[in-house]
């Protein structure tokens, strides 16, 4: 949060005093798949927007290998785009979603010797959105597009001072699929107008007319880990909406298990509590329950988080290493259930 802090204070500075080349729209809505990031204009380092390009956070971001994940959006000139509730915010043909992931050397020190590791974009063009993938070369100079995804070693010290290395994996665009198709068309599924309320941000966006609706009524997400913004269950479900509901709702790729994570449920068999195995197959790991109240050890749902291996780990996508912190919450609201 605090590094996300320096990056919108820094894009305010830019856009007063350091006025730069603004993002190329005709190429941004043109079918071009640009093999360099830096031609569309939008970001001058994988840090560092150019001005017209806006950073934005999530209350809880989707874990992805303990990545630090820098947020910016661009809306064209003269467009906005509008709030509709809580749900997705409705962005204008023109706007890119762009997501930064980087790892400090230390997790101790996340200021300090910061790795670039890739920029995605989501592009929304005429025929619909597009996934674009580009990797930074080691000096963070210049991005590439590796449509095809690639995997590169990452290694950092972690909170407890172990050292951790991992195959970071850059999707390929069949992957970003995976998560993002909806309904079968290809759409967004972070910027949501409740896990971006902090208060603040919208109305931040608002004035800077980058977005427009009513702010009013919106039931915010709570940040994962922060309990002073809700409780263990409001914020378990939370994490779970954002890693997981993607997939598992009614609409999604994972509808036909019948266990739908979004936060919209709450018929208690679809959340999973008290819920038999359907289409788990050995994911289940011999349990009975996705979720068995007051046991996480015998909940699958706890046991494929902690999973690593194909074809019974969850999320099965985007992830090489267990979210501890986030398993302890899941358990925690297990545990606590009557």
């Amino acid at each position: 949060m605090k590094r996300a802090l320096a990056v919108a204070l820094a894009w305010l500075g830019l856009v007063s005093a350091n006025p730069t080349p603004h993002p190329d729209d005709a190429l941004i809505q043109s079918e071009a798949l640009p093999q360099r990031l830096q031609d569309l204009g939008l970001m001058r380092d994988g840090l560092t927007p150019m001005p017209g390009v806006t950073p934005y956070h999530l209350n809880t971001p989707l874990f992805s290998d303990y990545a630090e994940k820098f947020r910016f959006l661009y809306v064209p000139p003269g467009k906005r785009g509008e709030v509709k509730g809580d749900g997705l915010v409705a962005l204008p043909v023109g706007s890119v979603l762009i997501k930064t992931f980087a790892y400090p050397a230390d997790l101790r020190a996340p200021d300090r010797d910061v790795r670039v590791v890739e920029t995605r974009l989501l592009i929304h063009r005429d025929s619909g959105w597009i996934a674009l993938p580009y990797v930074w070369n080691e000096q963070g100079t210049e991005a590439t597009l590796h449509r095809a995804g690639t995997r590169l070693p990452i290694s950092w010290v972690h909170s407890d001072g172990t050292t951790r290395t991992i195959s970071y994996a850059v999707p390929n665009v069949n992957q970003c699929k995976g998560c993002h198709v909806h309904g079968g068309e290809m759409t967004p599924i972070g910027p949501k107008a409740a896990n971006m309320d902090d208060g603040a941000q919208l109305q931040r966006l608002e004035r800077a007319g980058v977005l427009v609706g009513s702010l009013a009524g919106l039931h915010r997400l709570p940040a994962w880990d922060r309990p002073e913004t809700g409780s263990v269950a409001q914020r378990a479900r939370a994490y779970l909406e954002v890693n997981c509901g993607h997939c598992h709702n009614r609409a999604g790729p994972a509808d036909t298990s019948g266990l739908w994570l979004d936060r919209d449920q709450v018929a208690n068999a679809n959340l999973g509590i008290g819920k038999r195995p359907t289409a788990a197959g050995r994911g289940s790991m011999g349990m009975d329950f996705a979720i068995k109240p007051g046991d996480p050890g015998q909940s699958y749902l706890v046991a494929r988080m902690e999973s690593l291996e194909a074809g019974i780990a969850m999320p099965e996508l985007g992830r090489a290493t267990v979210h501890t912190e986030g398993v302890a919450l899941i358990r925690q609201w297990i545990e606590e259930m009557k």
